[in-house]
């Protein structure tokens, strides 16, 4: 006997299955033989471009992908470079030129995490290369690099993966089919946040020697500039290198309303964005709102994002006139609105309160990187190949352009 409920007793099973199958994804690595000569034993060499604290972290889950090692590092910073090297352990190569590892016969595939406006030249640099790429989100820093790096990637038939993890997550996978299913009614509007209350950048002199850092080659694409400390630990607020909050961190839920609902651009944005925190610091704001309008598919997408409150902590919701799907990395649950036929359900992967930025498990980036781990040995489609990625940052952009005019951006002047 047991007192579980039905809802207890379903999400018992799926974590055991979805247990059971991510280790054993974690272990087979749906290793086969391709035409590109990866066979089921054979490593797969990688080397990282962008050795800094987001690339490192990554790190911690590609080392525990079955089949793949790490043997080239790149950065324009000697303590990253340094840094990178112990993190990888034994002799790796190192440069802070990465056109020195796309060189290199002993590399197959490499992982992207510069700034922003570096990750579509190394995509392309890379593709032509013959190396396939893992590249975090943002994929495009503006919007008419999107279409260069689709081309790159299928032109050189390479596989490209785009760091949006939930696209791997079992709960945003089941999740989809909810949505596709119609049970949620017609669903017009899609609520995202990230919302944080974490003081950013508040180190107005970072320690960091210019003898210590290749800044030409930091700017790469970016107007010239003099050597700025402060620029160069904080990029993500700076419009030459980043997008601030939008691109940064709306992109990865726009993503999943994108995934479900089939939205491409929206043809309207509305922002309006504040310093509290971030005032003579920053370019971009600490505090936005964006309403996005896809008026061929009826929504309309709204997102907040703050680093000074963080009551509504990070999630998305998909309301429809039948019931609300809510989902954040760690659980989706479905509340039916009022006399609806709709049951309430839930799938709860992790302990820890809502909206929380990561959980143990899932852990996104492990699945995510072994998903691209597979696809470059199987030479299948990933989950977040270049053109989801470049459709995810779409939005963004727009909202920045209303954002920084003060008007509203409609998709016709891009």
């Amino acid at each position: 006997m047991t007192d579980e409920t039905p809802n207890q007793a379903d999400r018992r099973q799926f974590l055991q299955a979805a247990s059971l199958g991510a280790a054993a994804a974690a272990v087979t690595a749906g290793y086969t033989a391709t035409a590109r000569g990866f066979a089921a034993n054979e490593t797969i060499t990688v080397g990282l471009i962008g050795t800094g604290g987001r690339c490192r972290h990554l790190l911690q889950a590609l080392l525990r992908v079955p089949g793949v090692k790490v043997n080239a590092v790149c950065d324009v910073w000697d303590v990253h470079l340094d840094m990178a090297r112990k993190a990888v352990g034994g002799d790796p190569f190192s440069t802070k030129d990465h056109r020195a590892i796309l060189d290199r016969k002993d590399v197959d595939a490499v992982l992207v995490a510069t700034p922003d406006h570096w990750h579509v030249p190394i995509t392309i640099d890379a593709c032509a290369a013959g190396k396939d790429v893992y590249v975090e989100k943002p994929l495009t820093h503006e919007l008419s690099e999107g279409q260069a790096a689709i081309d790159a990637q299928n032109k050189h038939g390479r596989i490209v993966q785009v760091g949006m993890q939930q696209r791997s997550m079992p709960q945003f996978q089941q999740a989809f089919d909810i949505v596709r299913s119609g049970q949620l009614g017609k669903i017009h509007k899609v609520h995202l946040t990230w919302n944080r209350n974490t003081p950013r950048g508040q180190d107005r002199h970072p320690d960091v020697a210019p003898n210590s850092v290749d800044w030409k080659r930091f700017l790469g694409n970016a107007p010239d500039q003099p050597f700025d400390a402060y620029r160069f630990r904080n990029w993500r607020w700076f419009w030459d290198f980043g997008g601030g909050i939008l691109t940064d961190l709306m992109v990865h839920f726009l993503d999943v309303a994108n995934w479900y609902l089939e939205l491409d651009h929206p043809d309207m944005a509305c922002s309006i964005g504040d310093q509290f925190r971030s005032a003579g610091l920053w370019q971009t704001p600490d505090t936005v709102q964006t309403l996005l309008h896809y008026p061929e598919k009826g929504a309309q997408v709204y997102y907040e994002g703050t680093f000074i409150n963080a009551r509504n902590a990070a999630m998305l919701e998909f309301m429809g006139t039948d019931a609300t799907l809510y989902l954040d990395r760690g659980r989706y649950e479905v509340i039916p609105e009022r006399n609806s036929k709709v049951k309430p359900s839930e799938l709860v992967l992790s302990d820890g309160p809502r909206g929380a930025d990561f959980y143990l498990n899932p852990d996104g980036e492990l699945l995510h990187l072994t998903n691209w781990i597979e696809c470059v040995r199987s030479r299948q489609k990933p989950n977040a190949p270049a053109e989801a990625g470049v459709i995810a940052v779409k939005g963004a952009h727009l909202g920045n352009r209303a954002l920084r005019s003060g008007q509203v951006a409609r998709w016709e002047s891009t």
